[in-house]
């Protein structure tokens, strides 16, 4: 095996350890685009690929026929490449319990009052950016919860 050979095996292996947005800023590098997957795996895989063909060369003339003849048999596409029809609506909804961006959800805890302010993906608390209400709940108290519970955005439901 060559140093290069192991540099790349490096490579590869480090991109286990990339969370999906490293690994979806990483796909726009080596493909021009943006990707619509947030799949680890499957951005794994494409990616750690794309990093072997730059190194060693694409597929063999002969390779690339024989997956054309397969893809004429494989089933179509569930879902149409990102900015095929602008009249779909767009695949993650904004959950409906949530007031608008740039609101503010207030909770005192244990005498001390918490400002959480709504982005437009993700919440700010102290001047932290957390992905989840359940996130921010945790920071707060040290123990897991439901953060639309935590913060009042739902009601439990009553015992039958």
């Amino acid at each position: 095996m060559t140093a290069g050979h192991d540099e790349l095996m490096h490579e590869i292996a480090s991109l286990r350890r990339l969370p999906v947005s490293a690994l979806r800023e990483r796909y726009l590098e080596l493909f021009g685009e943006e990707t619509t997957s947030r799949n680890k795996d499957y951005l794994f895989k494409r990616i750690a690929f794309r990093v072997q063909e730059k190194k060693y060369g694409s597929l063999s003339r002969a390779a690339r026929d024989r997956a054309k003849k397969l893809a004429e048999k494989a089933p179509t596409r569930r879902r149409p490449p990102k900015g095929a029809s602008e009249s779909l609506p767009p695949p993650h909804q904004r959950d409906q319990r949530l007031p608008p961006v740039g609101s503010t959800l207030t909770r005192i805890h244990n005498g001390t009052e918490h400002q959480i302010t709504v982005l437009d993906e993700g919440f700010e608390h102290d001047g932290k950016r957390y992905k989840s209400l359940s996130q921010v709940a945790r920071a707060i108290t040290g123990t897991r919860w439901n953060g639309y519970l935590f913060f009042g955005l739902t009601k439990k439901k009553a015992k039958k």
